[in-house]
């Protein structure tokens, strides 16, 4: 009996020790997102008491990924979560119902600059460009701290904040891309002098591309480039107002 009982504690013994060497090596397999369900979850107890509009599996960087848009009083926000580790990868809402009060004049760019940082929590502002948006005079920023690129829009009449995005850099140098030095490099190549605002990997049509945004003068430019072969495949160029 004693035998046994000896037999039987060896064996939870090991059994607890396998159990947790499996959790401690398998961590990334535990925040893993295998389903709509899982995506809706995880999204919901991010943006407590919204309600989802919108739900889906894609392929985004080069991953596997879910994009959740949601819905909470005046507000619509979209977040997307990494498949494999349940990393939330961007964030982001906006007002689509812009009830901007008339103003008799408008915030000047350094008062936009202070509200941006801290909104960012003092992240670099890249960008700051005036443009109307729905009528309404606004200020675009772009900003990056980190291993994030914010994107954020004010109403230039009284600073009020109309959208808020933030995004984490793709690591995509490893699969056989350029990689977002490259883009750069090209992007001004086709426009000298430009400065650049924005880099981003994406996919357009199952084609992996860099998006480039420069500004030069009072024009922005918008290069998407082949993110495999270095190919321009579209240069627009438009006025900034």
């Amino acid at each position: 009996m004693k035998s046994y009982k000896k037999m039987l504690s060896f064996f939870l013994f090991t059994g607890l020790i396998a159990f947790s060497i499996f959790i401690t090596q398998n961590p990334a397999q535990a925040k893993k997102i295998t389903s709509l369900h899982q995506a809706e979850k995880k999204a919901k107890n991010h943006v407590k008491n919204a309600t989802v509009t919108d739900l889906e599996k894609d392929r985004k960087d080069g991953v596997t990924v879910y994009e959740i848009q949601l819905r909470k009083g005046s507000r619509e926000y979209d977040l997307t979560y990494r498949a494999s580790n349940g990393k939330l990868i961007s964030y982001g809402w906006e007002l689509p119902k812009r009830t901007v009060p008339k103003a008799s004049g408008t915030i000047s760019k350094s008062k936009c600059k202070k509200l941006a940082k801290k909104k960012t929590g003092n992240a670099k502002i890249i960008s700051i460009v005036q443009k109307y948006d729905d009528g309404a005079l606004c200020y675009k920023v772009k900003a990056k701290k980190g291993k994030k690129t914010y994107s954020l829009e004010f109403y230039a009449g009284t600073g009020k904040l109309l959208e808020y995005e933030w995004k984490l850099a793709a690591s995509n140098t490893k699969s056989g891309y350029i990689g977002t030095a490259k883009a750069k490099k090209l992007a001004l190549s086709k426009i000298p002098n430009a400065r650049v605002i924005k880099v981003e990997f994406d996919t357009d049509d199952g084609i992996p591309v860099y998006d480039v945004e420069l500004i030069k003068g009072s024009y922005e430019y918008e290069v998407k480039i082949h993110a495999k072969t270095g190919k321009i495949l579209v240069l627009d160029k438009d006025w900034n107002d």
